[in-house]
């Protein structure tokens, strides 16, 4: 089922180029606030389950995230190519089809939930889309793209890298 969502996701965002729909990057709301680019990503199991570590500025911040989605990020991670494409693989090898790049991915922190908005090109136009944490991640890694958080969330969320590492391991 997840990988219908997914299909169903990526022709919506093909036809938005195509139609002109989504939210267009002059439309976004400007912040104040200080942008902190993610430095590395890690997945770790936990006891509480996959847990994706995004880590910046000695401060690491847990996303926990399901396995599917987990598998789909350290695979990515580490290159693996799997006999049949993952979601995430399909929705990376479709874009890529019709020249779309995923160009930045922004995480945000809204009442306890991890939100991401990607924001994607094609021949100069850009388009910005809501979207899951782990899916907008699992992306950014496939297009190798910067993955970017505001420095009051990691002030607020991101915990000690010794800390929370050995908590994960």
């Amino acid at each position: 089922m997840r990988g219908v969502t997914m299909m169903r996701w990526t022709l919506i965002v093909l036809f938005s180029f195509v139609m002109g729909t989504g939210v267009n990057a002059q439309e976004l709301p400007e912040s104040d606030d200080e942008e902190v680019v993610i430095e590395k990503v890690e997945v770790q199991i936990s006891p509480q389950g996959p847990v994706v570590l995004l880590e910046a500025r000695d401060q690491i911040i847990p996303i926990y995230v399901d396995p599917t989605v987990a598998g789909s990020i350290q695979g990515a991670l580490n290159g693996l190519r799997f006999p049949r494409p993952l979601s995430h693989d399909l929705m990376h090898t479709m874009l890529e089809a019709y020249s779309i790049h995923v160009d930045r991915v922004f995480i945000s922190l809204k009442n306890g939930v991890y939100y991401a908005t990607m924001t994607l090109s094609l021949n100069g136009q850009l388009k910005i889309f809501d979207s899951r944490s782990s899916d907008a991640i699992a992306l950014a890694i496939h297009f190798r793209t910067p993955i970017v958080v505001s420095r009051s969330l990691l002030e607020s969320a991101g915990q000690s890298f010794d800390e929370e590492k050995e908590a994960h391991i």
